[in-house]
């Protein structure tokens, strides 16, 4: 039975929400100073464990991993030799909670030596001087990771579909979100940064590539003082912030410069997984689509990303390109589609006509189970074959089929010239 989605309630714990945000810095910061660097970043982050959050081994001593115990609230640290060492989470200061764990790395023969300063938060104190009485709610942290565990579910299933780079699903302790992110494998322009307290050059390291990020936090920025999800490329392509996107709930938030789905909106979803994996999936399409990537490279059926299956000696190879079903079309007056069944799965390419001899490409939709098979190529192929027999023009005015065209100089000869 998969982790049930916990309600969050972000201003009745937003103290302890903040504590414990500058509790995984210091740990998050020991990592960093520790673990030699990799791209974007991502030698520095956590992890979501079934108790917790853990750093994974950092290369210091025997070896050290720290884990956040969520559930016992603890901090529990653990070496290469078998040592273990922990201290209590509960309502303390910043102080005192940086003394304690530079305590259990040197208790694990680390070297308890990092930057002391805090990141991305405004007013930033040193950790050491930080003596503000700060509150513990033990049940609101729970809940919070019972959260985290199903975010991570989630995004995790979502990051099955992509063949290009993609990030791990890890929590950055800077922001405190957990997050995913796929790279098309462009350079992008070189990022302004300006983030609080962070240096312009790790922003303009991390964002050196286009991008389509994803992630989920638990309230209190930008004006969002609810648990959210996120959605946003770098950079934004022409259309994007218009795009539509899934659930209906999901709205841009001009103040972010990004796409924002309340966690509520998720949480009492009929089917709560299949509401995030809806938003995930419309965010990136609207990127990659409106961006040009080449989705046909990147992406495959959720779950198939790098499987090998073995192969059958007495049937022939097959084209992976190839789909077993037929293209369908179902032509009304005013409107009609092309269908393509495969696996008993439906994708569907809409359209509209637009008086003598013109149709208009409104909408492509192929469900995650049949991406990476080339259906929504297929579909806008058959059109073009069409409106060739016909004698018809094409307006994509879909992204997607527009971008299947361009690809394909050869279909061009169907589109209106103005």
């Amino acid at each position: 039975m998969p982790c049930s989605w916990a309600p969050l309630d972000y201003l009745s714990w937003r103290e302890t929400c903040t504590a414990l945000h500058l509790y995984l810095q210091i740990a998050g910061k020991y990592r960093l100073a520790h673990t030699p660097w990799l791209n974007h970043s991502w030698n520095a982050t956590f992890y979501v464990t079934p108790r917790g959050l853990t750093s994974s081994p950092i290369p210091d001593g025997a070896g050290i991993e720290i884990l956040f115990d969520l559930h016992d609230h603890r901090v529990v640290g653990q070496n290469g030799e078998g040592a273990t060492a922990s201290f209590a989470l509960g309502p303390m200061t910043v102080a005192a909670f940086h003394a304690a764990f530079l305590q259990l790395i040197a208790e694990l023969g680390g070297t308890p030596v990092f930057n002391g300063q805090p990141n991305e938060v405004p007013f930033p104190v040193p950790f050491a001087e930080d003596d503000r009485d700060r509150p513990y709610d033990g049940m609101a942290v729970r809940r919070f990771h019972q959260g985290l565990i199903a975010v991570d579910r989630v995004f995790k299933q979502f990051r099955t579909g992509f063949l290009g780079k993609s990030s791990p699903v890890h929590l950055f302790w800077g922001s405190f979100d957990l997050a995913v992110t796929r790279f098309s494998g462009a350079k992008a322009a070189r990022h302004g940064g300006g983030i609080p307290a962070l240096p312009d050059s790790v922003a303009q390291e991390a964002y050196d590539r286009e991008v389509s990020s994803a992630g989920f936090w638990p309230g209190g920025g930008g004006g969002v003082d609810y648990p959210a999800f996120y959605a946003y490329a770098y950079p934004a392509p022409g259309g994007y912030r218009a795009a539509s996107i899934k659930p209906e709930a999901a709205f841009w938030s001009e103040t972010l410069g990004e796409f924002i789905l309340p966690y509520e909106a998720v949480q009492q979803a009929e089917d709560p997984d299949a509401a995030l994996l809806s938003f995930l999936l419309s965010t990136y399409e609207a990127a990659a689509t409106l961006g040009h990537w080449d989705r046909a490279e990147l992406e495959c059926a959720q779950g198939e990303a790098g499987r090998v299956r073995p192969a059958d000696p007495h049937q022939p190879a097959a084209d992976p390109a190839a789909a077993d079903g037929a293209v369908e079309r179902q032509d009304g007056p005013a409107k009609g589609r092309y269908l393509l069944v495969l696996d008993g799965i439906e994708a569907e390419m809409t359209y509209s006509r637009a008086g003598e001899g013109l149709i208009i490409i409104d909408h492509t939709e192929v469900p995650a189970a049949l991406r990476g098979r080339k259906v929504g190529e297929r579909l806008v192929r058959q059109a073009v074959e069409d409106a060739r027999r016909d004698g018809i023009s094409l307006i994509p005015l879909c992204p997607f089929a527009k971008a299947q065209i361009d690809r394909h100089p050869e279909w061009q000869d169907v589109l209106r010239r103005s």
